[in-house]
């Protein structure tokens, strides 16, 4: 029961081909949106959320904090999806949000530029020229978010197990591939150690959240880690009174027993 992201350009055939893979393996198959809605459950805007996600690094610059509360969210929401295994997620940089955990199956679909073009206009219903500059808007869009967020390039091969090229295979011949490597390699199989991997993900991500939300602690930043019931977290605060609102905060999570704040120091945040 493996976790499998399905990276791709716009119009590249990363949704027929996740819906396939997600039939084949008897997997959920996640996008952007459901992530995107169980975020906006916490009282953020679905469209800020969106954005935060889509817009390149100008808009998430004039956000400033809300950048860090909204990736949050999307984190968070994600790992809680994904912490059981069994699914397929087409959505941005689901690699990148999941990279520290375990061993998930990244997957990096490439079509041919007429391919995404034909595809565009079909849904869109746009003249080719007006599909050619919104797939060259898209790509570059996504290509400067996570050079933003990540400092990679998310074309960089890489960052993928696996990359397929649309061109002379069809969506059935690349779903059949990948199922079997999620199917036969061992090191993509959920068993104990990556799902511990896992969970720890999602408590983390969980701490971090609250925080995030909490009044007292939401204009600040943190890294938060968890193995097991314990967390750890690091950050810089400006009030020494602010270690009770962490500790209450990370504490109330469910699945927390430990809180470790060695990391925290104090001083002006920056």
């Amino acid at each position: 029961m493996s976790v499998i992201t399905v990276s791709r350009g716009s119009f590249s055939g990363g949704k027929m081909l996740a819906e396939c893979l997600a039939d084949k393996l008897g997997y959920r198959c996640l996008d952007r949106d459901v992530i995107v809605e169980r975020a906006a459950a916490h009282g953020v805007s679905q469209h800020e959320l969106l954005e935060a996600l889509l817009k390149p690094p100008g808009f998430l610059d004039r956000l400033r904090h809300k950048k860090y509360l909204y990736l949050t969210l999307i984190q968070a929401a994600l790992t809680e999806e994904v912490r059981d295994g069994g699914v397929v997620y087409h959505g941005n940089a689901g690699h990148l949000l999941l990279a520290e955990g375990g061993p998930v199956l990244r997957v990096r679909i490439i079509a041919p530029l007429d391919f995404r073009i034909r595809m565009c206009r079909e849904r869109l219903k746009l003249s080719e020229s007006e599909a050619r500059a919104y797939v060259a808007k898209v790509d570059d869009q996504r290509r400067r978010w996570t050079r933003y967020l990540y400092g990679v390039d998310w074309q960089d091969p890489g960052l993928y197990d696996i990359v397929l090229n649309l061109e002379r295979s069809s969506i059935a011949d690349a779903c059949e591939v990948i199922a079997h490597m999620a199917r036969q390699q061992a090191c993509f199989q959920f068993g104990p150690e990556c799902r511990q991997s896992m969970n720890d993900l999602a408590l983390a991500c969980q701490v971090k959240a609250a925080l995030a939300l909490d009044k007292e602690t939401g204009h600040l930043e943190f890294g938060v880690t968890a193995t097991g019931s314990r967390v750890r977290v690091s950050g810089r605060i400006g009030a020494l009174d602010l270690i009770d609102d962490i500790r209450r905060v990370a504490g109330g999570v469910p699945g927390v027993r430990e809180v470790n704040l060695e990391d925290v120091v104090f001083g002006a945040p920056g």
